[in-house]
């Protein structure tokens, strides 16, 4: 499935360009995945895609709740990204500006109205399977018995608690980064994350056999 989805988000990318190729500027390294990106290198593009794909997916799954609209939403978050390689300043860490991307494309569907009225089976394993493998604080909540609670829980979040609760929790992103990804203020990324937390707790406590 990954490689299926990374040779259409590559031609879908390509096709994008055909035409309107500017010549970015060159990065510190010519033989960067990015810098290879950057000149049109399917094989650049595709290590990038290996490399940051699955972590993408797992934020905008937690956004949105479906794996297949996870799915197309990450493609167009790396048609985006290839898009636009050349905005990229030498000093942005990739992950950070991509992690934007994806917010922005993640927020403009839960915007348009268009949300889909299916479910996903969280105990389905498929959908473990959107984690990139590392332990997280919150690895706990994630088996399969209770993915569904938490799911309900995180979907009744509000957008913003909800975005900054995947990035802390699921994504383990610092403070300055989630600052950086979603434009928040650290005051407001701060007070969202103690009230999600706050709130994920409170739903989540009484299945775990927690006293509120």
């Amino acid at each position: 499935m990954m490689e299926r989805l990374a040779i259409e988000t590559f031609d879908a990318a390509a096709a994008s360009q055909s035409g309107a190729r500017k010549t970015a500027p060159q990065m510190s390294t010519a033989s960067t995945p990015i810098a290879r990106a950057r000149r049109g290198d399917a094989e650049g593009f595709r290590l990038l895609f290996e490399r940051y794909s699955r972590p993408v997916i797992s934020f905008v799954f937690d956004m949105v709740g479906d794996r297949a609209l996870a799915e197309d939403l990450t493609q167009e978050t790396f048609v985006r990204a290839y898009r636009h390689l050349g905005e990229l300043r030498e000093e942005e860490k990739f992950s950070t500006w991509l992690f934007s991307i994806a917010k922005n494309v993640a927020r403009e569907h839960l915007r348009s109205g268009e949300r889909r009225a299916t479910k996903v089976e969280l105990d389905d394993e498929s959908v473990l399977e959107l984690r990139d493998g590392r332990q997280t604080p919150a690895g706990e909540l994630l088996d399969k018995e209770l993915n569904s609670v938490v799911r309900r829980a995180l979907g009744a979040l509000d957008e913003d608690k909800r975005m900054v609760f995947a990035l802390k929790i699921f994504q383990q992103r610092s403070y300055e980064e989630i600052v950086e990804i979603t434009g928040f203020s650290l005051p407001k990324v701060k007070t969202d994350l103690h009230r999600a937390r706050a709130e994920m707790r409170r739903r989540i406590g009484p299945y775990m056999g927690v006293k509120q």
